[in-house]
């Protein structure tokens, strides 16, 4: 399994593209494990910090009810 932002050889994660972020959360809001997504170690970090971003920012939630 290749890392999905290798193929698409991608430089950033944007904290703005939601519809992107929320491909990689689960149902409760948990950033999913790399082991399950596909992407690499250097993706998965920009990954965590989009996401941390992007719920501070209140574009996405803390924690889904």
């Amino acid at each position: 399994m290749q890392c999905f932002f290798c193929s698409q050889n991608s430089k950033t994660i944007d904290y703005k593209e939601v519809e992107l972020l929320e491909r990689f959360i689960s149902s409760q809001a948990k950033i999913i494990a790399p082991k399950y997504t596909g992407t690499c170690a250097k993706h998965q970090r920009m990954l965590a910090k989009a996401i941390k971003r992007a719920r501070i920012m209140g574009l996405l939630p803390f924690v889904k009810r």
